[in-house]
């Protein structure tokens, strides 16, 4: 029997696997690298065993070694790292250790997607035809790249020119010798907008297989999953569907001799049909959605089968339904930029339960984060997911907005704006959800801020007079008499902020024997105030009832900028506080090229004096495990450049500057 469990990762997925170990009485060991010794995984484990370099999650000797060390006798792997790794999930079983996982055999079949690809058709599920990449033709395009040994995005990319083919290419082979520690991709036939399918199996060792309904996770950005839903609403309304898409599932976890949790996922077009696109030999990020529609804890079930226990010989069927969202530390409105930093509060006040069951409509949270957690560069910048669960599709999507609104997340930009705006979205809504969302109706409308411009001036004004109550509470005169009494009337306090679009906000403001004056907003009037919480009045003089709406307001260093974070029911809102008087010397010079997050040089692609045009790529820089682009913000001639390959680079560090002389003298 199992009794004290190593999680070979981190993050959210460690803390999910303590949650239920903690229920069941099973006692827990963490493993961590330095840039996570104050993750919060690691506070939470029963022990913890600290792992040599950044990439100590991918030493399986060191990993085996530490639960030997902390007295374990079985590990998790997780997602991730060595989670679909042979070669681990072998070697745990070699150290005496109980492996909560497939049988290493079954791992291998599905390692390899050429090799998966080949053994799914010879037992008669549909697949899509794997191409090499030296033999597309123009005829077969677009095509889509894939790492032929990992999955989550990396290693991907779609090609619609033939002469693109190569490039992208090598850069693929990159990615996934990064990721994964091998470089083989291939080539498939690309469905612009299909819809990402998958069947959640869960088999004993006794011959039973489940197929425990299905997830679509459409909603991607460089082809990983930001919301995944359960059940999917194309297989809701196409007949048959869902009964073909179990039974080919069910076949794929018989073929390879299954035994555990594991996804199998497939590419479906409008019609219904659908094709293999691999298996994922492990727990899956989006497996809440599941537990929520069925009931079932999946990583209980994990530790079960792992133990030798029979499954019952049919799964529960599914109930209502359930939206999950990933929060990212990354900025959509800017190619998805990576971000990096201290998280300094994070909470979601509408959450009923971390890690757990629901047995009524409500919200769930499985964060990897608390107040005050770092997000490294060394690893994937998913922070946490929100997860609903309504009797109907609707009903969820508006409880996980909602959620995600009155979230409080201070410190690093996230894609939570644009997961709101989806989530709203008619066409979500309508459960139009293939994968060419965001081109069919355009990043830039859905990474706006959810907050809109009134409300992000309301925030500001609230900023403002909570700064002013904030200097009224902690200044004094003579060392004992509070500040801010006078006999005259005042003249106008200016603050002045920015915010995420750039957009300058300037606050004239007064008070007065009649309350708060705000220069150009007669319709503000001001209810209470204290240092971190607003209420402003706002209506017509003359027009009916006023309408009271509370702000919180948080100030922080961020970097070198001071920042405002107001939240309300209104949305959340990041303000940079702006100097009274700028110093020329910060400005930066025109056509710099600045690091958009913390990197590693991976290649120059020009030298100064070189002429180059708008969009060139000019610098690669590798971090999260993904290859970013620096481009030329327009033609001119490249007349600095600060870095070369195997420079680590800080954000905001300038790497390059572009002259151009028409813009310059204009």
């Amino acid at each position: 029997m199992i009794t004290r469990v190593l999680v070979a990762n981190r993050g959210e997925i460690a803390r999910r696997v303590f949650a239920t170990c903690r229920r069941l009485g099973i006692g827990t060991v963490a493993v961590y690298t330095d840039p996570d010794a104050d993750a919060p995984h690691v506070a939470e484990a029963d022990a913890r065993v600290r792992l040599d370099g950044t990439r100590g999650y991918l030493d399986a000797a060191q990993v085996i070694a530490a639960a030997r060390a902390a007295g374990a006798d079985a590990v998790h792997p997780g997602y991730g790292f060595l989670s679909e790794n042979p070669e681990f999930a072998a070697a745990v079983q070699d150290a005496g250790l109980t492996w909560i996982g497939p049988p290493p055999s079954a791992v291998a079949a599905m390692g390899s997607k050429i090799e998966a690809k080949k053994l799914m058709a010879a037992a008669g599920v549909p697949v899509l035809d794997e191409l090499d990449p030296d033999n597309v033709t123009a005829e077969m395009l677009p095509v889509l790249i894939k790492a032929s040994a990992g999955g989550g995005g990396r290693g991907m990319r779609v090609v619609t020119d033939l002469a693109d083919l190569p490039t992208q290419v090598q850069a693929a082979q990159r990615e996934a010798q990064s990721a994964f520690g091998d470089p083989t991709v291939f080539c498939e036939r690309y469905l612009a907008a299909g819809h990402h399918i998958e069947v959640q199996v869960m088999a004993d060792a006794h011959g039973t297989v489940w197929a425990v309904g299905e997830r679509e996770c459409s909603i991607q950005r460089r082809h990983q999953k930001i919301i995944e839903e359960a059940p999917s609403p194309l297989v809701e309304r196409i007949t048959g569907m869902r009964e073909r898409l179990l039974e080919a599932a069910r076949l794929a976890a018989a073929t390879i001799g299954y035994t555990g949790a594991g996804t199998v996922e497939f590419m479906a077009d409008e019609r219904g049909c659908f094709f293999f696109l691999e298996m994922n030999t492990r727990l899956q990020v989006e497996h809440p959605v599941t537990e929520l529609t069925t009931g079932l804890d999946l990583v209980e079930l994990q530790l079960a089968v792992a133990d030798g226990a029979s499954l019952d010989p049919t799964p529960p069927t599914g109930r209502g339904a359930s939206i999950e969202a990933r929060l990212y530390a990354e900025d959509p409105a800017r190619d998805w930029q990576p971000q990096a930093g201290t998280v300094h509060r994070f909470g979601v006040p509408t959450a009923a339960v971390e890690f757990g069951p629901l047995d009524r409509p409500g919200v769930r949270l499985d964060a990897g984060i608390v107040d005050g957690s770092l997000i490294s560069v060394f690893y994937d910048p998913m922070i946490a997911k929100v997860i609903s669960f309504a009797p109907t599709r609707r009903g969820a999507a508006a409880l996980l907005a909602d959620a995600l609104t009155r979230t409080r997340l201070h410190g690093v930009r996230t894609n939570r704006d644009l997961l709101v705006n989806v989530l709203r979205h008619p066409a979500f809504l309508d459960g139009a959800t293939d994968t060419s969302f965001f081109d069919t109706h355009g990043l830039a409308a859905l990474a706006a801020p959810a907050a809109d411009e009134r409300a992000t001036e309301l925030a500001a004004v609230a900023a403002a007079v909570a700064d002013a109550a904030h200097n009224r509470s902690t200044a004094t005169v003579f060392g004992a008499v509070p500040s801010g009494w006078r006999n005259l009337v005042s003249g106008w306090q200016v603050k002045r902020y920015e915010d995420a679009d750039g957009r300058t906000h300037e606050v004239r403001y007064r008070f007065t024997r009649t309350g708060l004056t705000v220069d150009g907003h007669d319709d503000v009037a001001l209810a209470s105030a204290t240092a971190t919480r607003v209420v402003l009045s706002v209506g017509r003089p003359g027009q009916g009832a006023w309408v009271d709406h509370p702000f919180d307001v948080a100030r922080y260093r961020d970097g070198d900028t001071a920042a405002v974070y107001v939240d309300s029911p209104l949305g959340s809102v990041r303000l940079a506080v702006l100097p009274r008087f700028p110093d020329p010397g910060d400005a930066l010079a025109h056509g710099s090229l600045l690091a958009p997050m913390p990197g590693s040089v991976l290649r120059v692609a020009a030298a100064v004096g070189d002429t180059v045009t708008a969009g060139q790529p000019l610098i690669w820089l590798e971090a999260m495990k993904m290859e970013h682009t620096i481009a030329a913000p327009g033609d001119g001639v490249l007349v600095e450049l600060n870095v070369e390959p195997g420079h680590q680079v800080e954000v905001g560090a300038v790497l390059a500057r572009v002259d151009n002389k028409e813009t310059d003298t204009a």
